[in-house]
């Protein structure tokens, strides 16, 4: 090899390993950074259980059943995701398996034609041509036809070869993702037969609480503390959120929690926060946004609730069981677990301090870390938290702050 040649080649390598390098670690650092969230976030909800009063609430029974059914539910719906992708597969190589036999068949017809044209048309091989005494120069053209010919025979044969062996492969390949669409329907069929058990032990265990878990509803500390509950949880978000930026870290929004923590016969008025004229993406989409779920509000930002002593941080909205809960916007999944009081609960990051939140779920879909677009199914709708009725409970947070969903999004 030329000295300068081997000098560019030894570069071109030298140069695709630090990219092949600089990618791994890439990947690495995000894993990493992942890894890191996760933790942090256990750690804000261990540290949550750490300071709760033993489990004396009736939505506390239901805890266990309510995440099983959570997860086989989110189980199921990734079995459905990965089934369809290896059908989308199945349908590609049947494609490619017709294209190859398109490919055989005109290979072949031409290879019979070329057959023909040599022996049926007449053709005289190489031999008969030289001993026969006839003008050199007809000859050598003659001769030269022949080796073509010969050529494009042998080159149609590997073709063939070739076409043979990839339909072998391919057919080895449909084999294999028909054997995996059969395992992932079995464990589909499993996976639906634990849910439905859970589903009975759900019933039966509501069915032994139900007069405590309506009397403790009733309770205005019980609503009290479930608030502060979830005050807390997104103020330990939010400060994870500013704490993984490189800017300043953002207000927390303290005066939540606070009027979480007071305990009163009588419905505190909920302040409306105003974010202002902030930038950024989901606050372009002021008033364009589409509500989770289609149902009827039943309890609107800023109005008593039903049971008595607080006044409603969000929204609930009716909806049928199991029918998807879509985020409202693109972001990241920073919460996804199952909270007294909000039972199923999902909580997505947009960026710039804004947080939506989604309670009483059925299942939670997308797990914590999961970039999300708008529009994407993240659970589905249910009663969990000791609901009396299936809906939805949906909040939009700045900076910790609630703030009317109605006035940024809308039920059409």
């Amino acid at each position: 090899m030329i000295p300068g040649r081997k000098i560019c080649v030894r570069a071109i390598c030298l140069a695709s390993l630090l990219v092949s390098t600089a990618f791994a670690a890439t990947v690495d650092s995000k894993k990493g950074e992942l890894q890191d969230l996760k933790g942090r976030i256990e750690a804000l909800r261990r540290d949550m259980a750490a300071v709760e009063e033993s489990k004396t609430s009736a939505a506390d029974q239901l805890r266990e059943t309510e995440s099983a059914i959570s997860n086989a539910n989110r189980r199921l719906h990734e079995l459905g995701a990965e089934r369809a992708e290896l059908k989308s597969q199945l349908a590609d190589l049947d494609a490619q398996s017709q294209r190859l036999d398109r490919q055989t068949g005109a290979q072949q017809n031409q290879l019979a034609h070329l057959l023909n044209r040599q022996f049926v048309g007449g053709d005289s091989d190489a031999l008969r041509l030289l001993l026969s005494g006839d003008d050199p120069n007809q000859s050598a053209r003659d001769q030269y036809f022949l080796t073509q010919l010969s050529r494009a025979k042998a080159g149609l044969i590997q073709q063939l070869r070739a076409v043979a062996a990839e339909k072998t492969r391919l057919a080895e390949a449909v084999r294999e993702r028909q054997a995996q669409l059969a395992e992932i329907e079995h464990r589909q069929q499993e996976g639906r037969a634990q849910l439905l058990e859970r589903k009975k032990q759900r019933l039966s265990t509501l069915a032994a609480i139900a007069d405590r878990l309506k009397a403790q509803r009733r309770e205005i500390n019980t609503l009290k503390r479930d608030e502060q509950r979830l005050t807390k949880l997104i103020d330990g978000l939010t400060r994870i959120a500013a704490s993984r930026k490189t800017r300043p870290k953002v207000p927390q929004g303290t005066h939540g929690a606070g009027s979480a923590g007071t305990a009163s016969a009588k419905s505190p008025r909920v302040k409306d926060h105003d974010p202002g004229n902030v930038g950024g993406a989901f606050a372009a989409l002021r008033g364009r946004l589409r509500l989770p779920v289609k149902g009827t509000i039943a309890g609107r930002f800023g109005s008593p609730r039903a049971e008595g002593g607080a006044s409603w941080k969000g929204v609930f909205i009716r909806a049928a069981e199991g029918a998807e809960v879509k985020a409202v916007a693109g972001g990241a999944v920073v919460f996804s677990d199952w909270l007294r009081g909000f039972g199923n609960l999902l909580i997505i990051d947009h960026g710039d301090d804004f947080l939506s939140v989604y309670g009483n779920n059925e299942s939670l879909l997308a797990a914590v870390g999961a970039n999300v677009k708008g529009g994407e199914p993240v659970a589905t709708v249910g009663n969990s938290g000791g609901n009396p009725e299936s809906g939805l409970y949906f909040e939009l947070r700045h900076r910790g702050q609630p703030f009317d969903p109605l006035k940024w999004a809308s039920n059409r």
